[in-house]
């Protein structure tokens, strides 16, 4: 007990104080009440682009799960977003999203790194996952995945799969939550 007390010191310690701040305080007052998981819903919503964590999210939303269901595109969002808010990853959507950038199929996220231009092709994919990215940057509620940080297509098995607990399924993906590492000591 002693040990998981330490660890979980530690890690405050280590949080940045707006990772904190990001977890004590209230959604702010635009927050998204009534959030519906759903085309017909998120159709009803205005397309508004925002700053550049804004266009880092839908960028990613764009490569990672256009193809997926809303559920499955708001899922994707919130693991951006939970490890925005882990000590273990940089402290914004853009650092997240390019962490590793630069070496080839070493990055977090691979379209940032496959040596692929990033082209949007389809504009009114890029709308929908615009309206995702922009409800989450205002705190639309995460709920889908239980704070998963990781996930994958059920087309690959990554080694840290099979540590990781996993924490949802919704639609081609796998969510986890990666684990809080005990000192031996």
């Amino acid at each position: 007990m002693g040990n998981l007390l330490r660890e979980e010191s530690r890690a405050l310690n280590a949080a940045a104080s707006a990772h904190l701040q990001r977890m004590v305080e209230p959604a702010p007052e635009g927050a998204v009440k009534a959030l519906q998981y759903s085309k017909n819903w998120l159709s009803t919503q205005s397309f508004r682009e925002g700053g550049s964590e804004w266009e880092c999210l839908a960028e990613a939303l764009y490569f990672e799960a256009r193809g997926e269901t809303v559920k499955g595109q708001f899922a994707v969002a919130e693991v951006i977003l939970n490890r925005v808010d882990s000590p273990r990853y940089p402290n914004s959507i853009c650092g997240v999203v390019n962490q590793g950038t630069g070496r080839k199929y070493a990055c977090q996220f691979t379209y940032t790194c496959d040596g692929l231009p990033e082209t949007i092709a389809e504009p009114a994919a890029f709308r929908q996952v615009g309206k995702v990215a922009r409800l989450m940057v205002e705190g639309a509620p995460r709920q889908l995945t239980d704070g998963a940080t990781h996930y994958h297509t059920t087309a690959v098995s990554p080694n840290w799969a099979r540590s990781f607990p996993m924490t949802a399924k919704i639609g081609v993906h796998r969510f986890y939550k990666q684990p809080i590492r005990l000192s031996s000591n």
